[in-house]
């Protein structure tokens, strides 16, 4: 069988580490032909590489001309403005896009290949069809009341506050630094010096996991198409939000889990203080540990409410809020700050985060979140039961890999109890 692209690289990727390794094992110097050798893997490997990336920029093209649609698809500029409506305004979320593809015409619910897509033929309803098993006085036609009560919004800010960037395969391979032995010292003329070396980094993979879900809406509901932009740019996205939120933060890495950054072997521990008045201090002690065991400052902190509400009703000997009163700063000082940061970093207060822990750390730096394309929005009515029901399915889904660079960039706070 015809090995891949893929398994060339490999191949020759790890030609080049065994010969490395056997070299430093026989403890002898490289000779001219392992250095040829290893460096003709190298070359091989990055025309790979070079031959793997021309394939990705191809199907990116290939997905960005299937995006246009076909042929006739294109807005005119004319019409009244409108998202959704022919010629209208270029959809500005993702609810409006799949309403715009939709068309104007979705209660129709015309399909191809199982896809929602705008008609091009009509239901009509049977001469016999009779409406039975009525009730006396309860009426046939009810009218939809779609004001919606919603469920708490969080404020979804973690994943801001990582690096990001994209993926092209299914995995990301990256190195974790290793630890420096030895050590610069004052030595005398002609005397030894020290030497120094870095142990080898550890390789990681993080492959990408999918997140998703679904949900059902009927005709009547599909018929107001604001609405349904509503449901996909609102509910559907925010909840898809939440379970990312917590698994960045505190994934087990089990099954098709995320291995969140609270969970990753390296990361440092701030032991809880003696009493609740040595939280603020256990925090502050937790950013030196960032930047004496690394070369980073701590940017951020991830804090649960009811632990961000002990830090924020502090108040001192005088019965004065430490963060500021809930009219003004401290003593009339100043405007009062909206979840004002505790020692100057982003604090980001979010039920995903672990009640009595804090997560501090350079997150900008530290951990990075890749991403395979978007969130995907679809729709289709031929889900089970949904075409005889009236019913439509429309799924959200994504696909997201966690790298952690720098474990040691991260520190988990424990807070004294009140």
């Amino acid at each position: 069988m015809a090995l891949s692209l893929k398994e060339k690289r490999d191949a020759a990727v790890q030609a080049a580490n065994e010969r490395m390794t056997s070299v430093k094992s026989a403890g002898g110097t490289m000779s001219d032909a392992d250095r040829k050798f290893i460096a003709d893997k190298i070359a091989e490997a990055k025309g790979y590489d070079k031959d793997l990336a021309q394939i990705a920029a191809d199907q990116h093209m290939a997905d960005e001309i299937k995006g246009l649609g076909s042929p006739g698809d294109v807005d005119t500029g004319k019409g009244d403005g409108k998202p959704g409506e022919p010629g209208g305004a270029k959809a500005r979320t993702l609810g409006e896009h799949f309403v715009k593809s939709v068309g104007e015409q979705v209660a129709l619910l015309g399909m191809k290949g199982g896809r929602l897509s705008a008609p091009d033929f009509e239901f009509k309803a049977p001469s016999t069809q009779q409406v039975t098993g009525w009730a006396e006085g309860v009426p046939i036609l009810t009218e939809y009341d779609r004001t919606i009560v919603t469920a708490r919004r969080e404020r979804l800010t973690t994943a801001d506050l990582c690096g990001s960037g994209t993926i092209s395969g299914n995995a990301i391979s990256y190195f974790v630094e290793g630890a420096v032995q030895g050590g610069f010292a004052a030595v005398a003329e002609g005397a030894a010096k020290p030497q120094i070396s870095f142990d080898n980094p550890t390789s990681k993979v993080d492959a990408l996991k999918k997140i998703a879900g679904w949900i059902d809406l009927t005709d009547e509901f599909i018929e107001d198409l604001g609405f349904l932009k509503s449901e996909i740019d609102t509910r559907l996205i925010y909840l898809l939000g939440v379970i990312e939120e917590v698994q960045l933060l505190s994934g087990d890495g089990t099954g098709q889990n995320l291995l969140g950054i609270r969970n990753r072997s390296g990361v440092q521990v701030q032991a809880a203080p003696a009493s609740a008045a040595g939280n603020a201090d256990a925090v502050f002690q937790a950013m030196t540990k960032v930047s004496t065991a690394t070369s980073l400052q701590a940017d951020a902190l991830v804090i649960h409410p009811l632990d961000y509400q002990r830090f924020r009703l502090t108040k001192d000997g005088n019965g004065q809020y430490l963060g500021g009163g809930f009219f003004q700063g401290q003593y009339g000082v100043g405007g009062m700050l909206e979840n004002p940061p505790l020692w100057g970093l982003r604090t980001v207060v979010t039920t995903a985060a672990t009640q009595g822990e804090i997560l501090l750390g350079n997150f900008r730096i530290g951990a990075t979140v890749y991403r395979k394309g978007g969130v995907r929005v679809e729709g289709t009515n031929s889900h089970a039961e949904n075409f005889t029901e009236n019913k439509v399915t429309i799924r959200a889904e994504e696909r997201i890999a966690l790298a952690v660079r720098y474990p040691a960039a991260f520190v988990k706070v424990a807070l004294a109890a009140a």
